[in-house]
């Protein structure tokens, strides 16, 4: 049904596109941060943790592909541990025209089986808590919640949202 790549570099920009304007969505409604400030915060997350674009070495970005292999359906971008049996998911996007289509559990699949094949044994990831479409995508796939991450802002004024 679908298959995952390696995210070409010429690919990267458009992932970027997508991914900084959503992150810094979740930034400003989760940790009391106005939207431009969200912004810079996701953009320098970016240039830190991807410093090579698709060939940064420890992250692997992949583009979820469709049966005709040449449609981009989504983005995985993963982190998986060297030594040891986990492999993280840092981000996971299917494009809203391909959305409700079971592509993105079979994506969750596909990735199931490609890390098995490099001695992977376990996925993890945060998902927001107001996030119901994704949660329950995760619960179907067989995921089950670990924790609750939860926060507390003090000692500074709260900024007006943009």
């Amino acid at each position: 049904m679908i298959r995952l790549r390696p995210m070409l570099d010429s690919e990267f920009a458009d992932y970027v596109a997508y991914f900084v304007p959503d992150y810094a969505a979740e930034i400003s409604a989760n940790y009391d941060q106005d939207m431009d400030s969200a912004l810079a915060s996701a953009k320098r997350d970016v240039e830190r943790d991807l410093p090579l674009g698709a060939d940064t070495p420890g992250q692997d970005l992949l583009c979820v592909i469709g049966e005709d292999g040449a449609a981009t359906l989504g983005y995985l971008w993963c982190k998986p541990d060297k030594d040891g049996p986990c492999v993280f998911i840092s981000d996971f996007y299917i494009l809203p025209a391909h959305r409700g289509k079971g592509y993105a559990k079979a994506a969750l699949t596909a990735l199931e089986e490609m890390y098995a094949k490099t001695g992977h044994s376990e996925v993890r990831l945060r998902v927001a808590s107001d996030n119901d479409i994704a949660q329950n995508l995760y619960r179907s796939a067989g995921f089950s919640p670990t924790g609750i991450n939860m926060r507390k802002a003090f000692g500074r004024a709260t900024p007006e949202r943009s």
